[in-house]
């Protein structure tokens, strides 16, 4: 893979987190599950104004989390899985490492410390 590639990515996975880590945007995500929702209808349980709400939304679709349509003056958004899937599938092998990683250090430190120092020794 390319180091232009991988910087690509990085950056689309920095973007998923960041636009993941404001509550107001969960909620949003969280309320397009149910299925696409007008911009109006995504900002009326919000104490803020539409321009704010609206900010949100510029957020989650450049992180790639929604998609809007324009009919006239009508916005309509989707929720984008994919993006979340590239997260949660980061997650899982972040997951994955430190899960074996904290196995082997608690079966080294339940070892019996007779064992542990000829473990030493021998490194």
């Amino acid at each position: 893979m390319s180091s232009t590639a991988k910087q690509q990515r990085e950056a689309a996975l920095d973007a998923v987190f960041s636009a993941l880590s404001d509550t107001t945007r969960r909620r949003i995500l969280s309320e397009l599950k149910a299925g696409p929702r007008l911009v109006g209808e995504l900002a009326e349980p919000f104490s803020m104004s539409l321009p704010a709400v609206c900010k949100h939304l510029d957020v989650l679709e450049r992180a790639g989390l929604l998609r809007r349509e324009r009919e006239g003056r009508v916005s309509r958004c989707f929720l984008e899985t994919r993006a979340l899937e590239t997260a949660g599938a980061f997650i899982e092998r972040q997951r994955a490492f430190w899960s074996e990683t904290l196995d082997s250090l608690a079966e080294y430190v339940e070892q019996p410390a007779a064992r542990r120092s000829k473990v030493r020794s021998n490194d």
